[in-house]
């Protein structure tokens, strides 16, 4: 009642300005969307070490036939150089007359030797930039990242989309890659640890693949930003990301095998689905987990000790020889293959803790955990601790039946 009172004091031209303001607001923006025709959509970057400072590889949407035979997702490829990152995206804009946008950037691309240098100098732009997805993905590659995205994939349109692929949520439960994001490899840098870890990206080519293959008509072009066709001059690839690089202080100091990635996975209690080998009276057999539960604890009584847990669930997948029927319709895990399994799955924890203790990669998160429980032993044991720490390793290995 009194709203309605009020609403009826309130002079019409007051009305008057308000309908004004909101058509004004209205038809003077452009809603969210994106005028493709002058906008560079940049749907994953590369970046490399060059004599002058930055080398950027930008993959670029493109639109590309409304003909359903040639629909899917075209690029192109342009690398420009500069002192600085924003330096190269400036002369991307440039040379093609495009303005780049970094909101749809699912993936950046960090060069082998680039990764071995303090790689926040190389992200610093990424970091800064307001529209860049805190949830882009972040790699390491072999070679340059030039090449990698420039490379014409057996599988997808653009070499960025079957890489994303490589880091989908069911490839990161079976506990063969280990993904990671810009925003938490910034936190994991700026941390007491300043360690942090990057799945590494390497390719071969398709085996059956001729050279000139059509990959969806992705095309590139080189520091002049002219439009080549480059994506056909290669053979068309493959990705794989099963290896793991360490950074420590912001560098590529190691790399984990795929078996230490699976048990930092196991570790955090990330696997479902994800397999393993074991053996049984010297014959292989495969164990696929079905609940996995892991941590990382430290214990300062005394002299420091990391305990190192990891529970497995499993069950049998198959068998290297010939079994008989029985056995096929059963997937109970034996005895024998459960020690077994127990001591392989040691063995890969113990590599992973060898290697963080010999690259000085507290990927582990000791020193956050030290730090977090008490600052005065952190204070007291900060220089040493990576040197100090003992670990204390359990594996425990279960039939799911």
């Amino acid at each position: 009642m009194k709203l309605r009172k009020f609403l009826k004091t309130v002079p019409m031209k007051l009305y008057l300005i308000l309908l004004a303001v909101v058509l004004f607001s209205f038809f003077s923006n452009d809603f969210g969307l994106v005028d493709i025709q002058k906008t560079a959509i940049i749907l994953a970057a590369g970046i490399d070490k060059t004599e002058e400072g930055f080398s950027l590889t930008s993959q670029i949407a493109v639109p590309k036939g409304s003909d359903r035979a040639q629909g899917g997702t075209s690029s192109v490829n342009i690398t420009t150089q500069g002192e600085t990152v924003s330096d190269c995206v400036t002369a991307l804009f440039g040379k093609t007359g495009w303005v780049p946008k970094l909101v749809f950037c699912d993936l950046i691309v960090l060069g082998e030797e680039a990764a071995k240098e303090d790689v926040i100098s190389y992200l610093n732009y990424f970091l800064r930039n307001e529209y860049m997805p805190d949830n882009c993905l972040l790699a390491v590659c072999e070679g340059t990242a030039e090449k990698l995205i420039t490379s014409t994939s057996a599988i997808d349109d653009a070499s960025s989309l079957a890489i994303e692929k490589l880091f989908s949520d069911a490839a990161e439960k079976s506990g063969k890659v280990m993904t990671n994001t810009l925003k938490d490899f910034a936190i994991d840098y700026y941390d007491v640890g300043k360690s942090s870890y990057l799945p590494y990206v390497k390719m071969s080519p398709q085996k059956g693949a001729s050279p000139g293959g059509d990959s969806g008509g992705s095309g590139s072009a080189g520091g002049s930003g002219s439009g080549g066709s480059g994506g056909s001059e290669s053979e068309e690839q493959i990705y794989t990301a099963e290896e793991t690089a360490l950074f420590a202080e912001g560098k590529m100091v190691g790399k984990l095998p795929a078996e230490q990635t699976l048990a930092l996975s196991l570790l955090e209690g990330n696997v479902f689905a994800g397999t393993f080998p074991a053996k049984e009276q010297g014959k292989p057999v495969t164990l696929t987990v079905v609940r996995n539960s892991g941590g990382v604890s430290l214990d300062m009584k005394g002299a420091p000790t990391a305990k190192l847990t990891v529970d497995v669930t499993c069950r049998l997948c198959c068998r290297g020889t010939t079994a008989p029927i029985e056995d096929i319709s059963s997937d109970a895990v034996s005895p024998e293959i459960l020690e077994d399994a127990k001591k392989v799955l040691q063995g890969y924890i113990e590599g992973l803790w060898n290697t963080c203790k010999e690259t000085k990669c507290d990927v582990l998160e000791l020193k956050r955990k030290l730090y977090r429980s008490s600052l005065k032993k952190y204070e007291e044991w900060e220089e040493f601790l990576l040197t100090s720490v003992r670990p204390d390793i359990s594996a425990d290995v279960k039939s799911m039946k």
